[in-house]
């Protein structure tokens, strides 16, 4: 990928969006275009066209996305998969009718079914059921997907896809109902630290297993793919290991420094018992990710210390 290369990274101001500005930054590319959702409203496709005929960036990296945990997904779904429907359908075709030689969409792994076999392949996709508390947001991010890949398959573009696992680390959202599991965590075990609870109890029995990346290994992820002169049409972007709900939470305790009692409320529902990708399709290429879970989760407790000191905290 040439360092002059004139790149929009859509949604640079979220988790990812940010972390990949970061890397690019890093690693010397500086012809980067940016633009906030009060700038440019990607669910707009005239905003969109106007924008990518004015730019004329050679490469779009879509992280935008409405987002939220499965409080937010299964009380707004309508808005959910409008938003995310529209920002994929305006940023891959008007980038196709701007001249944007190459696309890479982000997705998520709850596009798979909710009963696939662990660790879960990139072939399982539409082979089942859909979770239904994200069923919304998963259809939408599937049409991004095939729409890259039908636009690769019909005008010979390198338009192409990564579905990232469970993503934590500086800019997550602490939302307190709104959140995803681990910045939840952090968030719950610090104000019971600072308030001197004398007890956390997480909902469940804390049995099931989830699989979480740092945000930075995704960034580094996403890169590598790009630098790719053929990737594949979609890959798993994860860690390729799990942690149990139960031991997440007794990292984040150890992160925060919390010395109250941790229990687990087992009259409430665990959900999935497994969610494992298998990653095998990308590490092929030649990556593979540096962070481990303990020193990330300790990675994450400082980056939201910071942020909430600075007034920068996504709540």
């Amino acid at each position: 990928m040439n360092k002059n290369a004139k790149i929009y990274v859509a949604g640079h101001r979220g988790m990812v969006g940010s972390a990949v500005v970061r890397a690019l930054e890093t690693e010397g590319y500086t012809n980067l275009v940016t633009r906030t959702r009060g700038e440019l409203d990607l669910t707009s496709q005239a905003a969109v066209r106007d924008f990518y005929s004015s730019e004329k960036p050679e490469i779009a990296l879509i992280a935008a996305a409405r987002v939220g945990g499965i409080h937010a997904n299964n009380t707004y779904p309508a808005e959910f998969m409008f938003e995310n429907l529209a920002i994929a359908q305006n940023t891959i075709d008007e980038a196709y009718r701007g001249g944007v030689g190459r696309v890479l969409f982000l997705g998520s792994t709850c596009i798979y079914p909710k009963l696939a076999e662990q660790p879960i392949k990139e072939e399982s996709l539409l082979t089942g059921s859909l979770e239904p508390t994200n069923e919304a947001y998963a259809i939408a991010k599937i049409a991004g997907l095939k729409l890259c890949q039908f636009y690769r398959r019909q005008y010979g573009l390198t338009y192409h896809s990564a579905m990232p696992t469970n993503l934590y680390g500086p800019g997550d959202n602490y939302h307190p109902e709104n959140s995803h599991v681990l910045p939840a965590l952090i968030r719950r075990f610090h104000e019971a630290k600072e308030n001197g609870a004398p007890e956390v109890i997480i909902w469940g029995t804390g049995e099931p297993l989830r699989e979480f990346l740092h945000a930075d290994d995704a960034a580094s992820g996403i890169l590598h793919l790009l630098k790719l002169e053929s990737p594949p049409d979609w890959v798993n972007l994860g860690c390729g290991a799990d942690i149990s709900i139960a031991d997440l939470a007794r990292l984040v305790q150890l992160a925060t420094g919390y010395e109250g009692k941790l229990s687990f409320d087992t009259s409430k529902p665990d959900g999935t018992p497994r969610k494992l990708t298998d990653i095998s399709r990308i590490r092929e290429t030649g990556w593979s990710p540096k962070i481990p879970i303990e020193e990330g989760v300790a990675l994450a407790y400082q980056s939201f210390l910071q942020e909430k000191a600075s007034g920068a905290l996504r709540e």
